[in-house]
């Protein structure tokens, strides 16, 4: 893997992101992962990211560091969209949201094999309020 270059994969990862193209999740995620410290399946992901882009049709990551050490890549991003459905059980209110994401990946053999986000959910909450 001396030629794999995890900050080239890390931005198609993200590219496919946002073009919502989950579709390509193939090519970045392990079938079988850790997500969040539990087991999990691409499948999983997908449904995840399927499910913000439904609520969120213009949700978009948008990098502002990347750290890696190893197999381990770390992001932080900001995370901007328009919810147009209900989302984290709040209805939408038409007002746009921000919101810091922080990631730690492992990856292995060119795919993601363990997956962690965290966010302020309370700060995403009461944006989504308005």
């Amino acid at each position: 893997m001396s030629d794999f270059n995890m900050r080239e994969f890390y931005d198609r990862y993200c590219e496919a992101l946002n073009a919502h193209e989950f579709d390509r999740m193939d090519e970045f995620v392990h079938e079988s992962i850790l997500s969040h410290g539990e087991p999990a399946t691409r499948a999983d992901v997908v449904a995840a990211l399927k499910n913000i882009a439904d609520a969120v049709p213009d949700f978009h990551w948008e990098i502002k560091e990347v750290a890696i050490n190893g197999e381990i890549l770390a992001c932080h991003s900001v995370n901007h969209g328009t919810p147009t459905k209900e989302w984290l059980g709040v209805a939408p209110t038409g007002a746009p949201i921000e919101i810091d994401e922080f990631a730690i990946y492992r990856i292995h053999d060119g795919k993601f094999v363990q997956m962690s986000a965290v966010h302020d959910a309370e700060a995403l909450k009461k944006q989504l309020a308005g």
